[in-house]
């Protein structure tokens, strides 16, 4: 899996000059969901460019969809459109925003307003069923986003119709813009809260590929229920001055600031490639 932590440190070069260059974006949450982006788009999903219009593709929703840098770096890269294109990110006309846009190739739905995507992955899991396919849907929260109340009505219904094709991942960074989930809206004993539901609940490091990939394979054979992964992250994992600092939600680093972070970024992607 050496391959799957370069590449989220490559890309995490790719997040960090998007924003510098755009003068926007949500780094600290795009920093924490790359590996979890990375593991799902090069490893598991059934989706590729030449099949974003399959019935039979599985399908992702960015559910916190603030942290689209990362979805639009991870699609750029896997070729389901020019990397070229993200030059006019947030440009004047672009289609290239701030929250995932479905004109874009590979984006399956709009989404941004915190809340409603678990229960749009609910619908597609549901249709995958009525329809009898096999494609599966995934779906990644944010924690914070954990204080909607349409996403446990989600929950709900997900165990109601027994979507055993449904994997929910919850970038779980302890982190929203007005600081610590914790003192915002109280997460304690998260894993028994989704149990209580019905769903079944893998608990990971969100940071690390090899566990990824294994909380996913496993929800692959998990029957009769949905499954969601609570992955702990770091916010802003990559970049030490950024890491778990509230007020790198959303801000854009300063010259010296960009120049830091690549250089840290650089460093810890020669000591991967050394190891591989």
């Amino acid at each position: 899996m050496i391959d799957l932590k370069i590449k989220a440190y490559e890309l995490r070069k790719d997040i960090v000059t998007l924003i510098y260059n755009a003068g926007c974006g949500h780094i600290g949450g795009d920093l924490s969901v790359i590996d979890i982006l990375v593991v799902l788009y090069y490893k598991h999903l059934n989706c590729s460019p030449e099949t974003i219009d399959h019935p039979d593709r599985d399908r992702f929703v960015l559910s916190k969809g603030h942290a689209a840098e990362a979805l639009y770096c991870v699609l750029a890269d896997r070729g389901f459109f020019p990397k070229s294109d993200l030059d006019n990110y947030s440009g004047f006309k672009s289609k290239y925003i701030g929250h995932p846009n479905n004109e874009v190739n590979g984006i399956e739905v709009n989404t941004g307003s915190l809340g409603h995507g678990l229960s749009v992955a609910v619908g597609m899991a549901i249709a995958g069923k009525m329809d009898n396919k096999d494609y599966r849907v995934y779906t990644v929260l944010g924690d914070g986003e954990l204080d909607e109340g349409s996403i446990w009505e989600g929950v709900m219904a997900a165990s109601h119709y027994q979507l055993d094709n449904l994997t929910a991942i919850v970038d779980r960074n302890n982190l929203q813009i007005t600081g610590w989930t914790k003192d915002v809206m109280s997460q304690d004993r998260l894993e028994d809260r989704w149990a209580a539901f019905g769903w079944y609940v893998i608990t990971i490091p969100g940071n690390d590929v090899d566990a990824i990939d294994r909380a996913i394979e496993k929800a692959k054979n998990i029957k009769g229920k949905p499954t969601v992964i609570i992955a702990n992250t770091i916010k802003g994992c990559g970049v030490s001055f950024m890491e778990n600092q509230a007020g790198w939600h959303h801000r854009v680093p300063n010259d010296e600031e960009y120049a830091k972070a690549m250089e840290e970024l650089e460093a810890k992607l020669e000591k991967l490639r050394r190891v591989s």
